[in-house]
């Protein structure tokens, strides 16, 4: 039953916005069906990112087709969205019938309000947001520790090795101390990755990286990305615990393996006199970290929802969707992505990486 509800919105949606579009558009039929099959098979090449069939086309082609059919569901979305408050307009008598019908200037305006909020999605999404984080402690340091924290790199066809080399000279320039890395590195495929040679990229990084695991390394498949992140020289926690100096690292596996550790048992490992900080890729159970006496909690994947209004659906779904969040002693932070998965737009939300300072206070 879910899988078909999960098939028929997107099918409805389709056959809204493209009756709507045939009412709209002044054009001879034949038009109307071109520019409306246009939209139907920008839509089905989502199958192609899915599928696998992308691996085996030129990487040109295939990072084309994921840009194009990944970046139709915000199109759809927000198409939707304005065919939906039109529609509550004309029945409220707000909005004039003629206004939705054989209309130029309802079609132009409406093509550039959505081009100019797709145009500023991104540029915004291309914004990277540094957002400086201070934790203090009562345990002992040997010296202040600067750490920056990123997540859902999600590098593939979209996210190629010019936008990783960007991300990591901005890293670079922070001069950490260690670099902690909450899951989703890879998107769907690790060709794209070894393609283009990205662990060079990583390799370039001049602080200790440690990573957790996320749902789409398991999407990918989880032990060739486990050969990646060795290539890359990133030391990757699975319901493990590494010592950096003065911290605790402690990397659990993603939720996708049901069988992983429990939190409370690999914090029995700890030296609790350090500085604990877990990595866990999907936010849920965060009264887990406080229980087991952890210091400070990184997540991802969420995204923020990427663009409005899924924010407002992570917002009832997570605890914490997004940014700072404090449990007793447990501090958190919810990251919504370096990176993103599918159409590059960010709405409503932003891409960030989080530059945190621990100090004794």
């Amino acid at each position: 039953m879910g899988i078909i509800l999960f098939l028929a919105i997107p099918v409805l949606a389709l056959a809204y916005l493209g009756w709507h579009l045939w009412c709209l558009l002044p054009l001879a039929a034949l038009w109307k069906t071109a520019v409306i099959s246009l939209g139907v098979m920008s839509f089905l090449l989502l199958f192609l990112v899915f599928s696998g069939i992308s691996d085996r086309l030129p990487l040109t082609l295939a990072s084309t087709l994921y840009e194009i059919g990944t970046s139709s569901l915000v199109i759809m979305l927000y198409m939707v969205m304005a065919f939906l408050v039109l529609d509550i307009g004309r029945l409220l008598h707000i909005v004039p019938k003629a206004w939705l019908y054989a209309n130029w200037w309802m079609a132009g305006g409406l093509f550039a309000l959505l081009s100019g909020l797709f145009l500023y999605g991104n540029l915004h999404y291309k914004d990277k947001v540094r957002q400086p984080l201070e934790l203090t402690t009562g345990k002992s340091l040997q010296r202040q520790q600067k750490i920056v924290m990123i997540s859902d790199l999600h590098l593939g066809y979209h996210n190629r090795r010019a936008e990783l080399h960007r991300w990591i000279d901005m890293v670079n320039r922070e001069q950490p101390d260690v670099v902690l890395i909450a899951g989703d590195i890879i998107d769907m495929s690790l060709r794209p990755l070894m393609e283009e040679g990205m662990a060079g990229e990583f390799r370039r990084l001049k602080a200790p990286v440690y990573a957790c695991l996320g749902n789409h390394e398991y999407f990918s498949n989880r032990q060739a990305a486990r050969a990646f992140f060795r290539e890359a020289g990133i030391c990757l926690l699975v319901d493990s615990v590494a010592t950096v100096g003065d911290l605790q690292i402690v990397g659990r596996d993603d939720r996708t393996n049901a069988q992983r550790a429990a939190l409370d048992r690999l914090m029995e490992g700890v030296d609790k006199e350090k500085y604990t900080i877990v990595l866990d890729h999907q936010p849920y159970h965060l009264e887990q970290a406080e229980q087991a006496g952890a210091d400070f909690q990184l997540s991802g994947h969420t995204h923020h929802g990427q663009v409005w209004p899924g924010s407002l659906i992570t917002g009832l779904i997570y605890e914490c969707a997004f940014g700072p969040w404090q449990r007793g002693n447990t501090r958190y932070y919810v990251s919504s992505g370096l990176g993103i998965w599918g159409g590059k737009f960010r709405i409503g939300t932003r891409s960030e990486y989080i530059v945190a300072t621990l100090k004794n206070g």
